[in-house]
């Protein structure tokens, strides 16, 4: 039994953000009918890399290729292809909403009321409905009716002024950083809701901002920044209260030191074989040491790339220190860690055949844990299938409106 089995979510939404909301709700179980445009949610075409069916990759989608970006946040849904322009492929949704428990989307600020599928009016249709909706800035402000992208964002928020060298340009974080927590706060807000209306039997509104969650993820930065009105520098890869904690070279590689407390920072210097740099008053506490840290910092740098990466981090590890290699995606997914926790798995694609995809970090539940449970769909690939068993639709009737330009079927 998944731990969502029942809960029907009608999704809305394309790209990153709200994909990736309903891929956490549909790895939990949750039946997800994904309703896109006949031309395909945009990220279908977003790449290279296109996937073919022989396993190559090319440069260019071709009829049965598939975008990595596509199958990265839409695993174990369902997909309709329907026209929401045509009054009738709107209807069929709307029909759809009445029997949903949820709905995601990520259209511009009332966009979906032209098409009689906003809030208030599937409202009145299903109460108990909960309505996600995902915005670049919310539904409230002078940029409300702005275009909300992940880079946008981050240059809005703060971010990019304290990613990068201290003497470097502004750094976006390259992962869609703002997107996909805005995915979990969706899921998270679903949830909330969800246990909500088994008390009030009844839906409502949820208005998620990518600016407010990424606002909000700047956490210590930010509060720090508030209660003393100093702004934050950037520092690379270094922490701005914690020394020494970043990044090191060793002799052939790099690798990650993450000191916390001052016991942690004993040891390191006995494992390094260099008490000095413990007795030295100025380094004996994390304030003094962040105080110094251009000092003690050097002076690490010069020890550390002296011996290659696996003789320090073999040292460290010895001595409870935490320290990690600076890894490739190719040496991340090598790790036994990652086979431990089953963070890569496979389903079966209808033209690609066998491929890996990206396991879930709730996989772990003990009894109703997130699971992969098929591939993500071709575009339109279960279109007569929910509009039968959903609404009625007969296979004749189906076909009429795919031939009508209101549906599109594989």
């Amino acid at each position: 039994m998944s731990a969502l089995a029942g809960l029907r979510v009608l999704d809305l939404s394309r790209v990153l953000a709200g994909p990736y909301c309903t891929q956490i709700l549909a790895d939990l179980g949750a039946v997800v009918w994904k309703i896109e445009p006949p031309w395909g949610d945009e990220t279908r075409s977003w790449g290279p890399p296109f996937i073919e069916p022989d396993g190559c990759t090319a440069w260019k989608p071709g009829p049965k290729g598939e975008s990595a970006y596509y199958l990265s946040v839409n695993r174990n849904k369902k997909s309709l292809a329907i026209n929401l322009k045509d009054p009738r492929g709107a209807e069929l949704v709307r029909r759809l909403a009445e029997r949903a428990d949820v709905l995601v989307e990520n259209y511009k600020v009332g966009d979906l009321a032209r098409y009689g599928l906003d809030y208030p009016t599937l409202a009145a249709l299903n109460p108990r409905l909960i309505y996600l909706s995902v915005t670049g800035y919310g539904q409230t402000g002078p940029r409300r009716g702005e275009p909300g992208y992940d880079v946008a964002v981050q240059g809005l928020i703060g971010i990019m002024s304290v990613t990068g060298e201290p003497e470097g340009p502004p750094m976006r974080v390259p992962v869609a950083w703002i997107d996909l927590m805005t995915g979990m706060n969706g899921a998270i807000a679903v949830l909330a809701a969800l246990l909500e209306r088994q008390t009030s039997g009844l839906g409502q509104h949820i208005d998620l901002a990518l600016f407010d969650v990424g606002l909000a993820a700047m956490a210590n930065l930010a509060q720090s920044y508030l209660l003393t009105g100093e702004l934050p520098a950037r520092l690379g890869n270094d922490h701005p209260q914690i020394v020494p904690y970043g990044a090191f070279e060793a002799a052939d590689g790099w690798f990650m030191l993450t000191i916390g407390n001052d016991e942690q920072y004993r040891r390191f210097c006995g494992a390094i074989g260099h008490l000095e740099l413990w007795e030295d008053p100025r380094f004996q506490s994390n304030p003094s040491r962040v105080e110094h840290r251009r000092e003690l910092v050097a002076r690490l740098a010069e020890i550390l790339r002296k011996q290659p990466r696996n003789h320090w981090l073999s040292l460290l590890r010895e001595a409870g220190v935490p320290a990690t290699p600076v890894n490739t995606l190719a040496e991340a997914f090598a790790e036994p860690q990652t086979q431990a926790r089953r963070m890569r798995g496979e389903a079966h694609h209808p033209t690609l055949g066998r491929i890996p995809l990206l396991g879930s970090p709730l996989g772990h539940l003990s009894r109703t844990p997130a699971a992969i449970h098929h591939a993500p769909p071709l575009l339109g690939a279960d279109t007569l299938e929910v509009l039968h068993d959903e609404l009625g639709l007969s296979e004749p009737e189906v076909l009429e409106l795919a031939q009508a330009g209101v549906l599109k079927l594989p």
